[in-house]
């Protein structure tokens, strides 16, 4: 069974800092390419970013690049997010997702991250 597990996220002031993290399990995480998305308040799902399967290779949306930094461990099945100069308009739920792109799936339960002063 593939579960995705998110946490990390939490309440920060503008242009702090949060990593997220996601555990994975019942699939070849190794071999997968890995995606975060996140859904603002009221907002459709929207991709941030994707991660190859080495890790050597990430796309962030335009509204991310040069902020957010996509890794991976997978040895240990981890996927992670550094957020840095974090905005308000980044407030959301985020996801982790198995596969590529915004129809990535199936995807964890989400952890919430709000930027607010």
């Amino acid at each position: 069974q593939v579960q995705l597990v998110e946490s990390g996220g939490g309440l920060v002031q503008p242009g702090g800092s949060l990593r997220l993290s996601c555990a994975a399990s019942g699939f070849p995480f190794r071999n997968e390419v890995m995606t975060w998305v996140r859904q603002a308040p009221g907002k459709g799902l929207e991709w941030v970013s994707t991660i190859s399967v080495t890790g050597d290779f990430a796309d962030y949306a335009d509204s991310v690049l040069g902020r957010f930094v996509t890794s991976r461990e997978s040895h240990r099945n981890l996927l992670y997010l550094q957020m840095n100069n974090l905005k308000s308009e980044d407030t959301a739920v985020y996801f982790c997702a198995r596969g590529a792109g915004l129809n990535a799936f199936p995807r964890g339960q989400g952890t919430q991250v709000t930027v607010s002063a």
